[in-house]
């Protein structure tokens, strides 16, 4: 593995760990910005309501992927696992355009652009080659 995604992954990975593990513990204080996006979901799915234990899987979800990705096991699909598990967290957490408070929307713009990159971040890693040395496959033609 090449020094760049030796030290990229688990910068894209910390976050996730992080804010998966504040989700596990404090999900209570997630629930209602996160309600936006988990009732259309426990509808769909025909869930109990409990959007605390849907919180609680999500931080899972992003500290197992995470956890995976740092240590550079199955990165593709951790990325993936992680990519899944962001669009609807940002969708939730930071509605930038419901604000109506200048100085609130342009810090919820900042955390919607940051989780933007990293998706960002996260397709290039399900995008990336299996190679580890990408270039050595290249054609010389």
């Amino acid at each position: 593995m090449g020094l760049m995604r030796a030290l990229s992954r688990p910068l894209i990975a910390a976050m996730f760990v992080y804010g998966g593990l504040d989700s596990l513990r404090n999900p209570g204080s997630k629930v209602g910005r996160a309600r936006v996006v988990i009732d259309p979901v426990a509808d769909a799915i025909d869930a109990d309501d409990n959007p605390e234990l849907l919180v609680q899987a999500n931080g899972a979800v992003q500290v197992g992927a995470g956890v995976l990705l740092a240590l550079g096991i199955v990165p593709r699909l951790s990325a993936t696992a992680l990519a899944a598990s962001l669009i609807p967290t940002t969708a939730a957490g930071h509605r930038f355009w419901e604000e109506t408070d200048p100085s609130t929307r342009a810090q919820q713009t900042i955390h919607f652009l940051k989780n933007a990159a990293m998706l960002g971040g996260l397709l290039a890693v399900i995008g990336s080659s299996r190679a580890a040395n990408p270039s050595s496959t290249a054609s010389a033609g």
